[in-house]
């Protein structure tokens, strides 16, 4: 049997969140499926050098709430809060509702498996050799404090004539195990000889333990 479900797919009703939350009827339904997507593509080429992972959208009537999940909030928020201002006008432009946007802070960059593969794909656009990159990536995620990573690249690698895949992981990466909280992330480099594709997936523990940590730990008062 292939092993090709998305993690976050799999997950949703255990320990993962819809990406976009509102409900439309029938003949809505796709006008607003492909604002979601301009809307992600906008924000995305926008902040790329701003680290984001990803982007949720909620609607209600007309309103419609984003909120940008990033590394570096300084750089989306600007000075003074000009850049979100900006952003707002554009997306209310696009769109023609109102948008409030947010910003929330990723506390732990290295473990994002987005950020993760992104990081990768750079690195390759720069022409950093593949194994370097992955091998320099899983310690990084390892240093901080994961339990697995698992790393995929895909494409002419080193410029081969043929296509090829690598893997690398370390660690515990259970894709089985529904409780086990992985996190996926898909990323391509664009490089002269073809586009690179690189897949991560990075398991930060088990549901179960990480409630158990969160009742033992002890309240500051």
């Amino acid at each position: 049997m292939g092993q090709k479900t998305n993690p976050i797919g799999l997950r949703i009703p255990l320990n993962k969140d819809w990406r976009s939350r509102w409900y439309a009827s029938k003949s809505e339904f796709s006008k607003l499926l492909v604002e979601d997507a301009k809307i992600r593509q906008f924000l995305k080429t926008k902040l790329e050098s701003a680290s984001v992972p990803r982007i949720n959208i909620e609607r209600a009537g007309a309103r419609c709430r984003v909120t940008i999940l990033t590394a570096r909030p300084g750089l989306v928020i600007g000075r003074k809060g000009a850049e979100i201002d900006k952003m707002k006008e554009e997306l209310s432009k696009m769109t023609n509702k109102e948008v409030y946007v947010e910003i929330q802070e990723i506390k732990k960059p290295e473990m994002n498996a987005q950020l993760v593969a992104e990081n990768i794909a750079q690195q390759l656009e720069r022409r950093v050799a593949f194994r370097r990159a992955m091998k320099k990536s899983i310690q990084t995620v390892m240093d901080a404090g994961a339990q697995g990573v698992k790393i995929r690249c895909s494409g002419r690698l080193g410029g081969a004539e043929l296509a090829r895949s690598e893997n690398y992981h370390e660690g515990r990466v259970p894709l089985h195990t529904l409780r086990a909280n992985i996190d996926y992330g898909f990323a391509e480099a664009k490089t002269l000889y073809g586009k690179i594709g690189v897949k991560c997936w990075v398991c930060t523990g088990d549901m179960v333990e990480m409630k158990q940590a969160s009742q033992q730990a002890p309240i500051k008062g």
